[in-house]
């Protein structure tokens, strides 16, 4: 029988360290952000509820959490053995396991929360599961004191011995419990402490002065890193991209210059992907096998398909979509255009809201007309259409499958499959007009 989960996420601090008017779990890192990171872990774990502690900015917490889960506020804010106390209503009548996560700490995997969940229903049935770790420097990190993986005591770094401050088993602070257990230990915590806090790990040993025993799991640092100023943010983004940069090389992408190429948390890339240095992805790029995106490029909300080359110094917008083997040049911005295979823009053009069909061959210097200020237009460019280059497209209009559009042209109306378009101002010569032109100039000068 699959045992119902809540998960209790805990983010009602005020974040001051972050200098911020964004709520700290809501910077992002890899272009989401850090709680929506750990919610994501969550989901793979089909929850039944999930309950977030909001305190300072709970109204932006609001606003990005919609209905993916329950606000319950700390008010005043008095420990996280507090914090967590104020999800009992909205866990009323809920029976089941219960994770206690913390909204920046983002990086836990669903592996390793199955992992303490795994282990509270061991056959030794602990009381309390808590996720450990051995960093490098142990800082100010609350303790971890075990006995194999059975804990005989936790004790926060403020209130330890020495002997005990020499351990390098920490405590993340998340933890796992059934609902029942959890709730019945939490009303039994006092806070006689340093702090005079309401700790959440004095739930251990109290249920230790109970006879009964709780665990410990332990996991990568990297795993339970938070987020408390900008420069952990940057260095949990730093280490991000270094995890995903190794792993696209290990899954057949060639990066050129891995340190300089940043990726999404959403990123597909396909097999013998070729990456150019300085290369940045936002959200929601998928990329087929054997493409390849040389230097300078940024690449958000596009698809591109198999074989395909991009830049270098191109931009590709969300809505970009790349059938196989088209390639999109330099200096060239495509927002919500559609390429059908083999479509070309090589040189400093701009598709916007556009359909470019197979084959078609866009020259340097033109662009699509898509905006009168107040609204925006198709244009649509027929399979194997031709576009001389400094052309202007002003839509809505459409262009011709294997039509052919004269350079420097302004089209305003819709050119016929196979007809040669020319919008342009007729040339005129006047022989010997220059050098009369210099001659009296000349003249000018030189009488002054």
């Amino acid at each position: 029988m699959t045992i119902p989960l809540a998960a209790i996420i805990l983010a009602a601090g005020k974040g001051t360290r972050m200098q911020s008017d964004l709520h700290k779990v809501l910077h992002p890192i890899a272009g989401q952000p850090m709680l929506m990171h750990l919610m994501a872990s969550v989901d793979a774990l089909a929850p039944a509820l999930q309950v977030v502690i909001v305190g300072a900015g709970r109204d932006q917490l609001a606003a990005a959490l919609g209905d993916r889960a329950t606000l319950a506020v700390q008010e005043p804010q008095l420990g996280t053995g507090h914090a967590v106390q104020q999800a009992r209503s909205a866990l009323a009548g809920f029976s089941g396991d219960v994770l206690i996560l913390y909204g920046d700490v983002p990086l836990v995997r669903a592996e390793t929360m199955q992992r303490m969940l795994d282990r509270l229903h061991a056959d030794d049935a602990p009381a309390i599961v808590v996720l450990g770790f051995e960093p490098d420097d142990t800082l100010r990190y609350g303790r971890v004191i075990a006995d194999g993986d059975r804990i005989t005591k936790m004790v926060e770094h403020k209130d330890a011995t020495a002997a005990e401050r020499a351990v390098r088993l920490c405590n993340s602070g998340l933890m796992a419990a059934r609902s029942d257990d959890l709730f019945a230990l939490l009303a039994r915590v006092g806070n006689d402490n340093a702090a005079g806090e309401y700790y959440l790990v004095d739930i251990v040993n109290i249920a230790a002065a109970d006879g009964r025993a709780s665990a410990v799991v332990i996991t990568d640092p990297h795993e339970v890193a938070g987020v408390n100023s900008r420069a952990e943010l940057a260095a949990m983004e730093g280490d991000w991209q270094a995890r995903r940069r190794a792993a696209a090389m290990a899954a057949g992408v060639t990066l050129i210059a891995p340190d300089t190429v940043w990726f999404a948390h959403d990123t597909v890339l396909g097999r013998d992907v070729i990456i150019e240095p300085n290369v940045f992805f936002g959200p929601g790029v998928a990329v087929g096998d054997r493409v390849t995106i040389r230097a300078n490029c940024h690449i958000e909300g596009a698809v591109i398909g198999e074989a395909c080359e991009i830049g270098p110094f191109a931009r590709l917008r969300p809505g970009t979509v790349l059938g196989e083997k088209a390639k999109i040049g330099n200096f060239v911005e495509a927002k919500k255009a559609v390429l059908g295979a083999g479509a070309k823009a090589n040189h400093l053009t701009y598709l916007g809201d556009a359909t470019v069909g197979a084959g078609a061959n866009v020259g340097a210097g033109t662009i699509t007309c898509n905006y009168d200020g107040f609204f925006k237009y198709q244009t649509v460019i027929g399979d194997g259409a031709f576009i001389g280059s400094n052309s202007a497209l002003v839509a809505p209009v459409a262009i011709g499958a294997g039509a052919i559009v004269g350079a420097g042209s302004v089209v305003t109306a819709d050119v016929a499959p196979d007809a040669l378009a020319l919008a342009r101002g007729a040339q005129t010569a006047k022989p010997g007009w220059a050098k009369r032109f210099r001659d009296v100039m000349i003249a000018k000068k030189k009488s002054k």
